[in-house]
């Protein structure tokens, strides 16, 4: 068994589900701090919600000469989201169980494999390198499949305000679609969500004039809204996309007109708009219809793009090197922590194993897979490296 393999299923078998760490993170720190690293646990949220963070840094040669070194953090969640029903399940999710060449567990390919990759990965480098130039972090959170506000964000926010410097970032978020290494992520759209409430007057359905139907009201409204291009997208990112996720009306009486309408929508946009302009208009189509509404508008991260550079060049040349395969960039797909470290960090990019199983009953990864993934952040490191001593 390898060490990247036995670590993958020391991790699978601490139950983790959010907010919970099942002290992960301590197995991760235990292996870092005698390699050179400061690690620091940070307890953030209510005491119902504790969210457990790790930041953990090796500095480089270069770190003490202004302006002249480098930091890669390598940035995921040892969280996982709820199992589901567990009859449904072939093997216990928090019992590391190989069938056909898988590993089966709940946070098998989100992400505990990526984060013992590249614990491992890491290991390796810096006993081929002892001193190198590049300091090396990890930024882990137990809160990236709930709320998410007390975890990479909290830890943001405090390097941020001491001026910590972060130049490379690689999420270990499952990426790959078929092969690992065939996709990677260079950037993600921008969330944002809004409850929209339709007041009418409520009354009885068979005197429909004494009383004013705001589901009848909001539909020309939310037809339009529905097919209106809010942007074209561009060469990295697909046009912005409105969806609506809920409507609820009614008392739950047939014969009672309701007197409000609650929609449930939410935007995936790209850098073509922003939050502020897509607002304006979705708030000149409601007042053009004369609707008495209002909008509780909610951002949930706001989009960003890390440009063909160092960072993606290093790792396309790593996956190049182990697999052969010409990776692809993408934005699509929904939001990680990089919205987050994205603030702070110019490069910031996702990468990891195949994403198929993630979320499903018998999450599993593919235990060939794993070395090369292990490999491919080493050789990341070391084409990083090897720039910084090149400059």
């Amino acid at each position: 068994m390898t060490r990247a393999l036995h670590l993958t299923e020391q991790l699978i078998s601490r139950r983790s589900i959010t907010p919970e760490d099942g002290n992960c993170q301590q197995i991760i720190a235990e292996r870092l701090a005698p390699l050179g690293f400061a690690c620091k646990t940070i307890l953030s949220g209510p005491d119902t919600f504790r969210v457990t963070n790790l930041w953990a840094k090796r500095e480089g040669k270069l770190e003490a000469q202004p302006g002249a070194g480098r930091t890669v953090v390598f940035a995921g969640h040892t969280d996982v989201v709820p199992t589901g029903p567990l009859d449904q399940w072939t093997s216990d999710p928090f019992t590391p169980s190989h069938r056909d060449g898988k590993l089966y567990g709940r946070g098998a390919s989100d992400m505990k494999t990526s984060i013992a990759a590249f614990t491992v990965a890491v290991e390796e480098f810096l006993a081929a390198h002892p001193e190198p130039d590049l300091s090396i972090a990890f930024l882990l959170t137990s809160d990236e499949e709930g709320p998410s506000v007390d975890g990479t964000v909290v830890v943001c926010d405090r390097l941020k305000a001491r001026g910590e410097r972060l130049d490379y970032c690689i999420v270990g978020e499952p990426s790959s679609v078929e092969r690992v290494g065939d996709m990677i992520k260079n950037g993600r759209r921008g969330s944002m969500s809004g409850k929209l409430t339709i007041r009418g007057v409520q009354g009885h359905i068979a005197y429909p004039q004494l009383a004013k139907n705001p589901i009848h009201l909001a539909m020309p409204a939310l037809a339009e809204l529905a097919t209106i291009e809010w942007d074209r997208g561009n060469d990295f990112f697909q046009p912005t996309s409105w969806q609506m996720s809920n409507i609820h009306a009614g008392t739950g009486a047939g014969n009672v007109i309701p007197g409000t309408l609650v929609v449930d929508f939410n935007f995936r946009y790209s850098t073509e708009s922003t939050p502020e302009g897509l607002q304006k208009l979705v708030h000149e189509v409601l007042d053009r219809h004369g609707l008495d509404c209002s909008v509780d508008w909610v951002v949930g991260g706001l989009p960003f793009l890390t440009t063909p550079g160092d960072l993606v060049g290093a790792i396309q040349g790593a996956i190049r090197a182990e697999t052969g395969i010409e990776t692809e960039l993408s934005t699509t797909g929904g939001t990680s922590d990089g919205r987050f470290i994205s603030r702070i960090c110019p490069q910031v990019v996702e990468f990891g194993p195949i994403n198929a199983s993630i979320h499903k009953i018998d999450e599993h990864v593919v235990v060939a897979d794993i070395e090369p993934l292990k490999n491919i952040y080493r050789r990341t490191l070391e084409n990083l490296e090897a720039a910084l001593v090149r400059s």
